[in-house]
């Protein structure tokens, strides 16, 4: 028992198990850890729901092995080539809620769009990906490192010859980004030592693919730098499921006063707060009624005096309930420290609170200035001293206004970034390295 256990204790398994920490709380890593060690309990492999031959073999080596004796190992046409039908086959890390909603299930609008069917599996669900393997004609890997599970898809795949597309939505292959990270200063050491660790790991499943896709433009640029793959944007965009249920709460009426809305969907958000703390200090202490509404994961300690008596919290629950909370504001505000992973930042946090008909202000990091219309759909914070301050004055002393840009913000979301199948959404290159 005790090296089934030493089992868990791998490098890739504890940069995981801090990433679910960092993103999803204690509470995720820790049920998630449980279930890993039951597994190791019971002889199975932590990282595949089905028993291993030998420790350092795969799960398809003994069909490997029959189809080389038999003189059927290699396939001699592509399945792109010979299906009328494309079938997308997505393998990737599905621990993390909102990821697995914006990177891997929403895509399934998208590539309905384009008569492309659509299957999807958490990595460590063996059966279901090489089910899925067997009938695709294209596979995309979302964010994973590499592991044995990894090397087993692709070598997989290419055996099928199944193009490659791999999709991440962080920097986390660069080591630089994630070094110097301010975020990373609110996270113990050994957790963001392990995260920063990583980086090669997700390079080298990079390496292997055909093509890249990637959530914002900044991310493209910065992925040029380390991967020689031609790279594709695609951004993340409103559902219809997100659509339907933000337009029955975006009817809501809201209470007295003015509260804006700070969501943090992992641990470290603190730091970005921080940008605009005096500021909203300022605006809160200015006039009755004036609340800070704190959505998700947040280090109340941090928070100054004069704001925490003003602030309410609401942890993250599902979607669903996040949404409803976030609907209570009257806006919702997007600030990022200006290093090199936030420039790579999406706009979600945007869509979210367009989703409920409720304006956003945001900085010039990250892609949220790409969504938002300066004055009509919302605000945009230039840098320096007082421009948070200026921006929410702005809205709270016309709340009509404020409404009138919470609509047009609704109104570009359903005509811009609902699912489409070319940009601001998704680059046409990246349609067509799957349906040519």
């Amino acid at each position: 028992m005790v090296l089934r256990l030493a089992k868990l204790l791998r490098w890739h398994r504890l940069a995981r198990f801090s990433e679910v920490w960092r993103t999803e709380g204690a509470g995720a890593a820790l049920r998630a850890t449980r279930r890993q060690v039951r597994l190791a309990w019971y002889g199975q492999s932590p990282e595949a729901q089905v028993p291993q031959a030998a420790a350092g073999q795969c799960a398809l080596i003994s069909v490997w092995s029959d189809l080389a004796q038999n003189g059927a190992f290699q396939v001699t046409a592509a399945p792109a080539l010979q299906r009328r039908r494309r079938r997308v086959a997505m393998i990737g890390d599905l621990n993390l809620p909102q990821c697995r909603k914006y990177r891997v299930e929403q895509l399934d609008e998208i590539w309905r769009r384009a008569g492309v069917s659509y299957g999807y599996a958490h990595f460590e669900d063996v059966p279901r990906c090489l089910d899925l393997l067997q009938s695709a004609t294209h596979l995309m890997l979302y964010r994973l490192g590499h592991s044995h599970l990894s090397e087993m898809y692709l070598y997989e795949a290419r055996r099928l010859r199944l193009p490659v597309i791999y999709d991440i939505d962080d920097p986390l292959f660069s080591f630089a980004a994630y070094e110097t990270y301010s975020n990373g200063a609110a996270l113990p050491s050994e957790m963001r030592r392990a995260l920063v660790g990583q980086s090669p790991s997700y390079l080298a499943v990079m390496q292997q693919a055909d093509a890249l896709s990637l959530s914002t433009p900044g991310l493209v640029d910065l992925a040029a730098h380390h991967c020689p793959r031609p790279a594709f944007l695609r951004r993340n965009f409103a559902d219809r499921a997100t659509l339907e249920l933000g337009s029955r709460l975006a009817s809501r009426e809201r209470g007295p006063g003015f509260t804006i809305a700070f969501a943090s969907g992992s641990l470290g958000h603190e730091i970005d707060f921080l940008t605009m703390a005096e500021d909203l200090l300022e605006f809160l202490q200015s006039g009755e009624g004036r609340r800070l509404l704190i959505l998700g994961r947040f280090d109340l300690e941090r928070l100054p005096a004069g704001i925490s008596s003003r602030a309410d919290v609401a942890p993250f629950g599902d979607y669903a309930s996040y949404l409803r909370a976030l609907g209570k504001a009257n806006c919702a505000v997007l600030p990022l420290t200006d290093d090199m992973f936030n420039r790579c930042k999406s706009a979600v946090r945007v869509i979210d609170a367009a989703a409920v008909g409720i304006p956003s202000v945001v900085g010039t990091v990250g892609d949220g200035q790409s969504v938002v219309r300066d004055g009509e759909t919302g605000l945009i914070a230039s840098p320096g001293a007082g421009s948070w301050l200026a921006a929410l004055e702005r809205l709270a002393e016309d709340p009509a206004g404020a409404d009138r840009l919470g609509r047009r913000a609704r109104e570009d979301l359903e005509g811009q970034w609902a699912a489409s199948m070319e940009l601001p959404v998704v680059a046409p290159e990246l349609l067509a390295e799957i349906t040519g």
